[in-house]
């Protein structure tokens, strides 16, 4: 077995690793302060010394290593790395071959750690860790799931404060921010109560998240464990027209968390956005993982290049559509989405028109019939900011069915009142305290990030939990 491991690693190392790529790493740790589940979980995951650990002893990587495993797939490392590596794309080929020789010891490590240390950690099993892309059978991720999260809840429900406070606090927003707010605060003895606008919780991982790749099952179970451990839950009350914030303090909460997202679709604003047959990313999730009809047609245009594009494409060839094409302005290199969803996508025959913008939507009647696109001749300007520049002599035109626009999401804004204050669709916070310009309104995930992951959702809410304890513990002791 120990010449096998051997023989593995090297062809590990010759064929599957770009071992080249690893020399340009200067050790700077710019990955390791960039990323999130190095916050979360400090002393049990550090990718630039796991970086290091693959070029020194792969074969104990393969073998026992955890970290391996913990890899939130955000990109965030190769965004702010010198040398652009892809660390998501260096760990998942030695992930699969773990898989292959069967050396799963460090899977399981890493997900009793997931669920001893990680709020909504099922959740964050599929749509952060993706222990599937290592082609584990699902049987056997759901096995260890069980065995290492289900198992050790029984001890932190134990281990729960019962209102040893008696401040209330209350969250608006059910998504993976709030949650995990609402669970920290629980944990830590406040009684806390979460709104939410939809009639189910769960925010964006309810109805944005596709179904393939997060099971609403999942988030049901995550909810009902919030709730046998005191939380709260107020479903149809939407914030500026059920209830404000004035109100909330009125009602005797000590402090407010803004945890809203983005629940509304930008618009491209160019001809015939207002036809039939042509949806928007949020919506059109929305109804599909509700489970209601969505008359696509059999041929689709989406337009976007991010995960949520993707999402929305793959979606629609799971309702019916025999033919999805996605365009975006972004060349094949420079698109946001991540290369394994591209894959998967490409798998799928999802068809990429890239380099290529909306001009106008065609029409018959007050159908949409077709899109005019236009060559996109860059994206970025010098300083690399978003301005694209079009070659205004090449176009094509795309014949179509239905229309989805995924380019973007924003937060509704003005229910919050003015004394929130908010710049370019977001609000403000202190970046330590995660406080707003309202005294005891504190704010966080995508209302304040923009759109982003579970994972730096997580972060937020676990940010803000511990910012409304120190607000007010110092409140009750300026008042003694």
């Amino acid at each position: 077995m120990e010449s096998k491991a051997v023989e593995s690693s090297k062809e590990l190392q010759e064929q599957r690793l770009d071992m080249e790529k690893l020399k340009y790493c200067f050790e700077c740790g710019i990955c390791t302060a960039s990323c999130p589940i190095m916050e979360i979980i400090p002393n049990h995951y550090n990718p630039r010394i796991l970086l290091e650990q693959i070029i020194l002893d792969l074969d104990k990587v393969l073998k026992e290593e955890e970290a391996l495993w913990l890899c939130a797939w955000c990109y965030r490392c190769q965004r702010k790395c010198p040398q652009g590596l892809k660390l998501p794309e260096i760990f998942l080929p030695i992930e699969k071959i773990a898989a292959e020789q069967g050396y799963l010891q460090g899977f399981e490590r890493a997900y009793k750690r997931i669920g001893r240390e990680i709020p909504l950690p099922i959740v964050c099993s599929w749509v952060c860790f993706h222990p599937e892309r290592a082609q584990i059978k699902e049987t056997t991720i759901n096995k260890v799931i069980k065995r290492y999260i289900t198992d050790y809840r029984s001890k932190q429900k134990a281990s729960t404060k019962l209102k040893s406070h008696e401040e209330k606090i209350a969250i608006i927003g059910s998504g993976p921010a709030g949650l995990t707010a609402a669970y920290e605060l629980t944990r830590k003895g406040y009684p806390t109560t979460v709104f939410e606008s939809f009639p189910e919780a769960g925010g964006m991982l309810r109805k944005c998240i596709p179904d393939f790749r997060l099971p609403k099952d999942t988030v049901d179970a995550e909810i009902e464990y919030l709730k046998s451990l005191g939380v709260k839950i107020k479903n149809n009350i939407t914030i500026g027209k059920d209830i404000t914030i004035k109100d909330l303090f009125h009602r005797g909460y000590k402090a407010v968390f803004i945890a809203i997202g983005t629940q509304e679709s930008r618009k491209l604003g160019i001809e015939g956005e207002n036809l039939k047959g042509i949806f928007h990313a949020v919506e059109f999730l929305t109804q599909a993982n509700l489970g209601k009809e969505v008359k696509i047609g059999d041929k689709v245009v989406v337009i976007g290049g991010g995960g949520v594009a993707i999402d929305v494409a793959m979606t629609a060839l799971r309702l019916g559509a025999k033919e999805v094409q996605l365009v975006c302005l972004e060349s094949r290199e420079e698109m946001p989405s991540h290369e394994p969803e591209i894959q998967e996508a490409l798998d799928e025959g999802i068809i990429f028109n890239v380099s290529w913008g909306p001009k106008r939507f065609l029409r018959s009647g007050d159908k949409v019939v077709g899109v005019e696109l236009i060559r996109c001749a860059s994206v970025f300007d010098e300083d690399g900011g978003f301005n694209p520049s079009f070659d205004e002599t090449v176009t094509k035109t795309i014949e179509t069915d239905s229309v989805i626009v995924a380019i973007g999401q924003a937060s509704g804004l003005s229910a919050l009142g003015e004394e929130i204050e908010t710049f370019r669709g977001r609000v403000i916070v202190d970046p330590m305290t995660m406080e707003t310009s309202m005294p005891g309104v504190f704010a966080g995930g995508d209302v304040v990030l923009g759109p982003a992951t579970v994972a730096e959702a997580i972060i937020c809410g676990k940010r803000a939990a511990t910012s409304i304890e120190d607000y007010l513990k110092a409140k009750k002791s300026s008042r003694s």
